[in-house]
This record gives C-alpha cells, sequence and structure tokens, in this order.
C-alpha cells in the first residue's frame, strides 16, 4: 500500500471530520438556543463537548502532523504562501477553537445544573457565553473553509 496516499486520505478524512463535527455542533447548539428548553440544551450542550473530544481533538492534532509530513514528502517548500497561509488560517481556527472548549465546558455545566434544579431558564451568563461561542465559530469556521480552498487549488 502506498504510505503518501494513506496518510493523504486520512488527512482528507480528519478535516472533513474536523469541520463536519464542528459544523454540526453548531447546528444543532444553534438551534437547541431557539427553543430555551433547558433539558434540551443540557442535553445538546453535553454532545457538543463529547463530540469535540472524541473527534474534533484528535482530528485537530492529526492535521499539522499530516500537513506537514504530505507537504515535505511532495516536496513542497515551506515558505509555499499557499502553506504559510494554510498555516496562519488554521493557527485563526485554533484561536477561536481553544476558547470555544473552555465555552462549552462552562456552558454545559451551568446547562446540567440548571437541568438538575428544574430550572426552566439559564442564568444570563449562559447567554453571553453562547452569544460569544457562536460569534467566535464564524471566523474559525471560515478559515477552515478557506484552508480547503488551499490545500485543493494550492495556488502560487
Amino acid at each position: 500500500m502506498n504510505t503518501y496516499l494513506t496518510i493523504k486520505a486520512l488527512h482528507i478524512l480528519s478535516s472533513v471530520l474536523l469541520v463536519g463535527t464542528g459544523f454540526g455542533s453548531a447546528f444543532y447548539l444553534y438551534f437547541a438556543h431557539r427553543t430555551r428548553s433547558v433539558p434540551v440544551i443540557a442535553a445538546v450542550t453535553r454532545l457538543v463537548v463529547r463530540a469535540d473530544w472524541w473527534f474534533t481533538t484528535p482530528a485537530v492534532l492529526f492535521q499539522p502532523i499530516s500537513g506537514a509530513w504530505l507537504a515535505h514528502q511532495a516536496g513542497w517548500p515551506w515558505t509555499s504562501s499557499w502553506l504559510v497561509a494554510a498555516a496562519v488560517l488554521y493557527a485563526v481556527a485554533g484561536a477561536c477553537w481553544l476558547p470555544v472548549v473552555w465555552l462549552q465546558l462552562e456552558m454545559a455545566k451551568m446547562a446540567r445544573v440548571a437541568h438538575a434544579a428544574g430550572s426552566t431558564a439559564l442564568p444570563d451568563r449562559y447567554w453571553r457565553f453562547s452569544m460569544r461561542w457562536e460569534w467566535l465559530g464564524y471566523p474559525a469556521f471560515l478559515a477552515m473553509i478557506a484552508v480547503y480552498f488551499l490545500m485543493v487549488f494550492k495556488p502560487a
């Protein structure tokens, strides 16, 4: 079996898992928030946190390692404009994702506590965190979409 093609396939699959999990999590939590239902939000935030640990985190770690290996094997200079741009955009996405992880953990905790207490409303702090979580997702998602285009087109 060709090692390069195997790593390339895993790189592509992990990028799909990374972006797909992020988009799916955002989709479900966005609509869970619109219900204002504490039990729904508690369940969805718990699953969003779980998805991040199970799927997003391993992909986040694998992507730069496999990408660097692939670029090296293909003979791309590290100074190639598309590689530099992809690395910068990946760092932007990561800079947005790290606070999102903390926000998700806090939001899940607040929703779990509210649900366990039988509350019908979440605290204002939850909604402030939710807004930050959502707004950090936009630049992260756009950065990752741009990385996809850079990986495919490899512009000079």
